[in-house]
């Protein structure tokens, strides 16, 4: 499966807002759907952010706007550091479209090598627990959080999830639990606040993440709630890996209050609430580089800030 490929004359993308429900696809013909595609997460995981945008930059440059395409796309989600480092790239390429691709099938092979080195930390019947989704549908193919649990998996040793539901847009329960009876993997689905008495219980044996951002110092900017999560994680001794390629490292950033997070529509988090009732919606949260047992990265497992 993959999630974001070139299709002739736009980049095609499964709709991730229709998931579970539906398994239907998109094709943006322009930089402009590109980037509305990203800022209403039909295409959401920062990897999966990164190719898309780098389609997008290369559709731009196909229109004769690239400035103002790469703007839009740039304007789409702030925090994802894939996404500005693939158009940096497509904006400076003799060929953008070759370039799209190239990152592209980069990010296939970073995933897989990620999962390798991942998978070598887990123990035989691992039970890991995760938030947000960082499966296949978070990149191009295969994953990275998840995809350490498809090749521990794959390697025969038989890992069992419990999946965070992920609030307030159920990446966990939407789309984590529909990869993962695909691959056959049993799992549970967990609301997020039971986590605590998951761990304090003993019920897992690892937290994995995926990362949007990690910072020089090694702070990790995630999906909201990755930090409460790593927290319970240290409380309890269980160790806590976050999961990214080497393009979401961003040596130009100190630290996690040095990150503009994304706020999103209050409608989210207000499904339950009155009408009116004030939200705040934070998408990301920074997880302190002290609480990361290791980053797994495509070039191996990395403890402390990443080099």
């Amino acid at each position: 499966m993959r999630t974001v490929e070139w299709a002739g004359d736009g980049v095609r993308l499964i709709d991730q807002t229709r998931l579970p429900e539906e398994e239907s696809y998109v094709v943006c013909r322009t930089a402009a759907e590109v980037a509305r595609a990203i800022r209403e997460m039909l295409v959401r995981g920062a990897p999966a952010i990164g190719v898309a945008a780098a389609y997008g930059a290369a559709l731009a440059a196909r229109e004769g706007r690239l400035a103002a395409g790469v703007a839009e796309i740039r304007a789409a989600r702030p925090t994802a550091r894939d996404l500005f480092w693939a158009v940096e790239l497509v904006e400076r390429a003799q060929d953008p479209l070759a370039e799209a691709h190239r990152i592209a099938e980069e990010s296939v092979e970073a995933c897989r090598a990620m999962g390798r080195h991942g998978a070598a930390l887990l123990p035989a019947g691992v039970r890991v627990v995760t938030i947000c989704n960082t499966g296949a549908l978070a990149t191009v193919e295969y994953g990275t959080g998840l995809g350490v649990v498809r090749a521990a998996h794959e390697a025969g040793k038989r890992p069992f999830v419990y999946v965070m539901e992920t609030r307030p847009r159920a990446q966990g329960a939407r789309l984590t639990t529909w990869e993962l009876r695909r691959l056959g993997i049993p799992h549970r689905l967990l609301v997020d606040s039971a986590a605590g008495l998951l761990l304090r219980r003993g019920m897992a044996d690892a937290a994995i993440s995926g990362a949007d951002r990690v910072c020089a110092n090694g702070d990790v900017v995630n999906k909201v709630g990755t930090y409460p999560l790593a927290l319970l994680a240290h409380e309890h001794g269980v160790p806590f890996y976050a999961v990214a390629p080497t393009s979401t490292l961003d040596s130009d950033c100190p630290d996690g209050d040095n990150v503009q997070i994304e706020e999103r529509d209050g409608a989210e988090v207000a499904t339950f609430a009155p009408p009116g009732t004030p939200t705040w919606n934070p998408a990301f949260d920074v997880t302190p580089a002290r609480l990361v047992t290791a980053l797994i990265t495509e070039r191996g497992a990395l403890q402390g800030a990443p080099a």
